[in-house]
């Protein structure tokens, strides 16, 4: 159901984020680049500068938006608390986070709709691009075993605390009984040493050196909830879809081109983020991608789903169809 911007950025209020400025949505001829020499559309995108975000940058790299009349414009975010208000407020046309957040911006009363895959887990239970570790001498040796401990995400009521609470309980251990407290990731190191915490959840590159420096990996949330999980996705309003399906359209397929070529081409991922991040090229040639798929798994994203609701991350299931592009 497509809603007036003023529920909108009431729901976003709710949500605590702050928005980025004014902006309003416009239909597709509208969207041209007012410069005209390249008669190409430009497109606002707004995107964290982290390893998931390496296929738009290739596929900007290797001219596949060119190719559909697209020029990205891409700006950086630090995550939500800019993308989904810059989506909503029409600052930026397009916007990269992960899965749960769009789900709460949904259940909060946002109509924010995925039009593209981000990035998934590899499925490797045993080599993922997210961990929980813990100190090299700690007695936590499985995820039931982190019942009435304190552990570390990011973000708090959102994809980590989430899959580590449904891990936990398929376990059989306790969820409910877990402290979670928000550590950002450089942080979260030090926090393990220092005793602040019993484990962390942790993203490389941050993970392999952590890893390096003595921690132990107890399980990976990602893999061990789904072996294709999908963590991360595009996303814009319903409105704007509604508005401008042509360069929806287009946007879709240079991004799946995108997530092809990333995931046939490691290598020119790592050498990608070099670019736009300040890993280093030793750390590059080290750390766990990510996968990349075309196509969301929505088996995997019901369990996450599910048991984001169940742990009162949402006040209910999501619904996928409304929230997911129509798939062949």
């Amino acid at each position: 159901m497509k809603r007036n911007a003023p529920v909108l950025l009431t729901a976003a209020a709710a949500l605590t984020l702050s928005a980025c400025g004014g902006g309003s949505l416009s239909g597709d001829e509208s969207t041209s680049d007012a410069g005209g020499a390249s008669g190409l559309t430009t497109l606002s995108v707004g995107i964290m500068p982290i390893v998931d975000t390496a296929p738009i940058w290739l596929g900007k790299e290797q001219g596949f938006f060119e190719a559909e009349g697209l020029d990205l414009d891409i700006q950086t975010t630090t995550g939500g608390a800019a993308a989904v208000p810059g989506v909503v407020s029409g600052d930026f046309d397009f916007a990269f986070g992960n899965v749960v957040s769009v789900m709460v911006a949904n259940d909060k009363g946002l109509d924010i709709e995925l039009v593209s895959n981000g990035n998934s887990t590899t499925g490797d239970t045993s080599s993922d691009f997210g961990a929980v570790v813990v100190p090299a001498g700690s007695d936590i040796q499985t995820a039931a075993d982190l019942a009435g401990k304190t552990v570390s995400v990011n973000n708090l009521s959102n994809i980590g605390d989430t899959t580590i609470r449904k891990l936990v309980e398929n376990a059989g251990g306790d969820q409910e009984s877990i402290k979670f407290v928000e550590v950002a990731f450089p942080d979260a190191p030090a926090a393990i040493e220092s005793g602040q915490v019993d484990a962390a959840w942790i993203l490389d590159p941050f993970l392999t050196q952590t890893v390096e420096n003595g921690a132990r990996v107890i399980a990976y949330n990602f893999a061990e909830t789904h072996p294709s999980l999908d963590i991360s996705g595009y996303f814009t309003t319903s409105a704007y879809i509604q508005e401008n399906p042509e360069t929806v359209e287009k946007f879709t397929r240079a991004m799946k081109k995108s997530l092809e070529y990333a995931q046939e081409n490691p290598d020119a991922v790592r050498e990608i983020v070099g670019t736009y991040t300040k890993i280093d090229e030793e750390m590059r040639a080290k750390m766990v991608l990510p996968a990349f798929h075309a196509d969301f798994d929505r088996e995997g994203l019901t369990i996450l789903g599910e048991a984001a609701a169940s742990y009162g991350t949402l006040s209910k299931a999501p619904d996928l169809d409304a929230m997911l592009p129509a798939q062949d």
